[in-house]
């Protein structure tokens, strides 16, 4: 019998027959003779620990990202960048026809003047009036009214301060530049084109990948644990844990930590949104890329694990078993199942070690079928895998 290796749960093989007929003969017997039991495996289920490590599928996303828009409307008159290349913050990217906004701001200036011209003849009559008050020369309703100028004057002064600033905003908006550095992608609009017409329009697209966050997702109960372990390891305000990851197309292992940031328990799955950080400084981790993310244990766990050919599926998408009791009579049984690795699923609830389940054949059993005693019995333990689990 071929003996396979799997997680680091073993699997005790009890038996593997041939069930035959248990119907007698004669000649004088004219009864049917009743179907042989269907062929079977059945196996002893047995706890083990599991792997050190734990290996799941995630992504590389940029610590920061940054879409480049205009915040003004105009043609684009000059692209300043390389495409693909590494940018600064406050580094020019386009340059926006500044015509319009240079006129504005002309304007703005003009009004401006006037009003300094205003505020001074104000002042000017408000003092001339002073000494003739006093003197009760004219009224005090006259001085008041100058006094009014004045202020008028001042008010609309700032307001020329205010239009000027404003104007010189819009022209400086006429030169985009990178809102943060990183790398920047391909450009989204060319020269001559209108931007920031009825909304602001995407210009080009920047991304922080020094360093890089990995994204993945595992089972609420491993995550807690994950937590739990990082607490008891460091400050317990904001936990770390050691973590790497591997990417597959070139072999490359790289280290990080492990961020608990974000963490969401997504209903459908019951699985926690979890995230990393690695340091990026050849760039060679790029957004969207795919890589395998280990975190370590701090003490195995006894695990149960059960071939995947035992485990059926249910119309509500439940897990089940078929369970052979002491009598050697079939059970069906619920069971709630982790990872898979190596076509062997783990069994968080459901299952004790020691019981005995069929292994292959299931589709032949039913509940309450009868399985007779084989005979030719072959017994094997499967070794513990070194490898790490997988989601």
């Amino acid at each position: 019998m071929k003996v396979s290796t799997g997680w680091p749960a073993g699997l005790c093989l009890a038996s593997v027959a041939l069930l035959s007929a248990c119907g007698a003969s004669g000649e004088n017997e004219t009864a049917h003779e009743e179907a042989p039991p269907p062929p079977v495996e059945v196996v002893t289920v047995q706890a083990g620990p599991a792997a050190a490590a734990e290996s799941r599928p995630g992504r590389i996303s940029p610590v920061r990202v940054a879409e480049v828009r205009s915040r003004v409307a105009g043609i684009v008159l000059k692209r300043e960048f390389e495409e693909g290349m590494d940018v600064q913050a406050g580094q020019v990217l386009f340059r926006i026809d500044p015509s319009p906004f240079q006129a504005q701001l002309s304007e703005a200036q003009g009004a401006l003047a006037k009003a300094e011209a205003e505020l001074k003849e104000a002042q000017a009559q408000a003092s001339r009036l002073q000494p003739l008050v006093e003197v009760e020369a004219i009224s005090r309703q006259d001085f008041d009214v100058a006094q009014t100028r004045v202020q008028t004057a001042r008010a609309g002064l700032r307001s020329g301060q205010a239009a000027v600033e404003s104007a010189q905003i819009q022209l400086s908006h006429a030169t985009v530049r990178a809102p943060i550095a990183g790398r920047i992608g391909r450009a989204l609009v060319t020269e001559g084109a209108l931007v920031g017409q009825d909304g602001s329009t995407p210009m080009a697209l920047i991304q922080q990948l020094d360093p890089v966050y990995a994204d993945f997702s595992q089972p609420v109960g491993d995550a807690l644990r994950l937590r739990a372990a990082a607490k008891a390891a460091g400050d317990a305000a904001s936990p770390k844990l050691a973590m790497t990851i591997e990417i597959p197309e070139i072999g490359e292992t790289r280290s990080g930590e492990l961020l608990f940031s974000d963490i969401t328990v997504e209903p459908d799955t019951g699985r926690i949104a979890m995230r990393g950080q690695f340091d990026n400084a050849d760039g060679m981790l790029l957004p969207g890329m795919f890589v395998r993310v280990s975190t370590a244990h701090t003490q195995p766990q006894q695990i149960i694990t059960v071939p995947q050919r035992a485990v059926v599926r249910n119309p509500d998408g439940s897990a089940g078993v078929m369970v052979v009791d002491a009598q050697r009579t079939v059970v069906a049984r619920s069971v709630e199942t982790g990872r898979m690795h190596n076509g062997q699923w783990q069994v968080l609830s459901g299952l004790q070690a020691g019981e005995q389940i069929v292994a292959s054949g299931v589709a032949k059993v039913q509940p309450g079928m009868q399985l007779p005693q084989g005979s030719g019995e072959e017994a094997a333990v499967l070794a513990p895998a070194s490898s790490d689990a997988n989601p």
